[in-house]
């Protein structure tokens, strides 16, 4: 693929991209509308200082079912809408830099990718609300990693907060061809 059109996960992971698993890298260098469906367990935290941080980032409910997440790509930017329990959880990314953002309800999220063990492992670097910078130690507790496993794609999100705790975990598939 032209440097000049590559996937927005392939510009932001440079040569590490190609040695992904087929699954992961299929779901990234989808351009256009593409919509695929899994399966997701989501574990939510219980405290009301959670519940209100989760509310307004429009993280998924508690409960195990079927997922839906439809991903319009560009090389620019990529709009993700996951359908968890009877919710949409959109979310929006680009690239700045060596840098993965992402909004999400209220919150802007800046992530280092990188590729361990076969797998794009996210870390938070910056943080802000509003458009007020946080300070990144405090989403030490906040990541992914995305995988290939029995051939499908996998997905492990976890983040919790300094005296929120838990906000969210969830893990689960897509059917990705």
């Amino acid at each position: 693929m032209d440097a000049a059109v590559r996937s927005l996960f392939a510009q932001v992971l440079g040569p590490a991209f190609d040695g992904l698993p087929a699954q992961v890298r299929a779901l990234h260098v989808a351009q256009g509308v593409n919509r695929y469906r899994g399966g997701v367990e989501v574990e939510r935290g219980g405290r009301w200082l959670s519940r209100l941080v989760a509310a307004a980032t429009h993280l998924p409910p508690a409960g195990d079912g079927p997922l839906c997440v439809e991903i319009e790509a560009s090389p620019d930017a990529e709009r993700w809408t996951r359908f968890i329990g009877g919710r949409a959880m959109p979310s929006r990314l680009w690239r700045d830099g060596e840098v993965l953002c992402e909004r999400l309800g209220l919150a802007t999220f800046g992530f280092r990718l990188n590729v361990v063990d076969h797998a794009i492992v996210w870390r938070v670097v910056r943080v802000s609300v509003f458009g007020v910078s946080l300070p990144a130690r405090w989403f030490r507790g906040v990541g992914a990693r995305e995988f290939a496993e029995d051939d499908r794609y996998r997905f492990d999100v976890w983040a919790s907060l300094p005296l929120t705790g838990l906000l969210v975990h969830y893990r689960g598939w897509l059917d990705v061809e």
